[in-house]
């Protein structure tokens, strides 16, 4: 009986085939999204290896969104650099939650370049395994989606000048309902959540349609966005301090 309960709570085999199944989902998601990405950068000027460049070297469609907007508007280095910063910034909470599932025997090496494929939907597939997590299964998980998402950007950019503008249009917002995506089924389910979102718009509004406050670009306007809503929401919603006997 001890055993049969020992294995249970391991689970399958965090293989390398393993992670390369669980990682075609993502892998999916992944192509329609950058494809959009793609078709946006080279709308925007960038050559086609520029924009492939930019995806397989960060790996994170907001932040990428963002930074390359702000490269095509002629933002300043300091700009692009703290907007991809406070977007990308959930990525370290991600990696240190991450990192206590971690294999004890997975090197310091591996650890680091594994770190570069931990997106959110990497990180939510392998939180959801039981036991630790090896390197030859997080290997699996990001090559797929890895992959994808620079084959997907290679071909939104390249068929940027081909496919009729009304198609490219109708794209263009993809990169925009993936954004609802992440915030509109959170903020069903809690008011908090609903209500930081609707500070952050409107103070975005605020920006938009106020004369003197709509000179300021928009990385700025971001970083100010998102300050205020997290800040508000961090006075306003705290989590709870458990004691160490409620932790017990």
């Amino acid at each position: 009986m001890v055993c049969v309960q020992k294995s249970l709570s391991v689970g399958p085999a965090l293989t390398f085939r393993k992670g390369l199944r669980d990682g075609i989902p993502i892998c999916l998601g992944y192509i329609s999204v950058s494809f959009a990405f793609g078709m946006m950068a080279a709308e925007g000027g960038l050559p086609v290896w520029t924009a492939v460049l930019i995806s397989v070297t960060n790996l994170t469609s907001s932040g990428q969104v963002a930074g390359t907007s702000l490269m095509l508007s002629g933002g300043s280095l300091l700009e692009i650099g703290i907007t991809t910063f406070v977007i990308n910034i959930r990525y370290m909470l991600m990696s240190l939650s991450l990192s206590q599932k971690l294999d004890s025997k997975m090197t310091l090496l591996e650890r680091c370049i594994l770190a570069f494929g931990n997106t959110d939907e990497i990180f939510a597939v392998s939180m959801q395994q039981r036991g630790p997590i090896p390197s030859r299964y997080l290997a699996g998980l990001i090559l797929l989606p890895f992959a994808g998402w620079a084959l997907g950007t290679f071909t939104g950019a390249a068929m940027a000048g081909v496919l009729p503008a009304a198609i490219r249009s109708a794209l263009g917002i993809a990169i925009y309902g993936m954004f609802l995506a992440i915030i509109v089924p959170p903020a069903k389910h809690s008011r908090q959540i609903l209500l930081v979102v609707a500070i952050s718009a409107g103070i975005s509004c605020l920006f938009a349609y106020t004369p003197v406050l709509s000179q300021l670009s928009s990385g700025w306007v971001i970083i100010i966005c998102a300050f205020a809503a997290a800040g508000f929401a961090a006075w306003k919603f705290p989590l709870p301090v458990l004691d160490e006997e409620e932790e017990d």
